[in-house]
């Protein structure tokens, strides 16, 4: 099993399993931590690693519905899209990611919200990718630095309401 901590951020790939699994938790209530994923304008904001901007040009954030959004930095761009599959409002978002650089891989990805009371939500983000390899790569590739950095602006976003 691998495992790697920063701060909060727990990130760890099941051994048996193509999973990875990152915990969290925030200093917000489940509904303003889920608006925060929800909202298009606001996943803009924090969503992956400092120096990023991100244009979205889908985000239907409904079961049944879809995204799309592009990561931008010096002139390069990188895709990504989904479906949302099932959502529930404050507890519960399951949707597929693929990377467009890669059209033939996808992940299940699973959110799920935990109220911890005193205003505060645990997230638990569990991803499975169809090989280990597809996972090793999600994991080399700075997918840590990415959920990190990211999660420190959603930090900040929702202390600043």
């Amino acid at each position: 099993m691998t495992s790697t901590t920063s701060r909060e951020t727990r990130i760890v790939a099941d051994p048996d399993l193509p999973i990875v699994r990152i915990t969290r938790e925030f200093d917000a209530p489940p509904e303003k931590v889920f608006r925060a994923h929800t909202d298009p304008d606001l996943v803009a904001q924090w969503m992956g690693p400092n120096g990023m901007e991100n244009r979205i040009d889908e985000w239907d954030c409904r079961t049944g519905g879809s995204w799309r959004y592009v990561a931008m930095r010096d002139g390069e761009e990188y895709g990504f899209r989904g479906c949302f599959h099932e959502v529930r409002p404050d507890e519960l978002i399951v949707q597929t990611f693929t990377f467009e650089g890669m059209p033939d891989g996808v992940a299940l990805e699973k959110l799920v919200l935990e109220d911890l009371g005193n205003g505060r939500t645990r997230l638990t983000a569990t991803s499975l990718v169809d090989s280990f390899e597809g996972r090793d790569g999600f994991l080399a590739g700075g997918m840590d630095v990415g959920v990190n950095e990211g999660y420190a602006k959603l930090d900040e976003l929702l202390a600043r309401g």
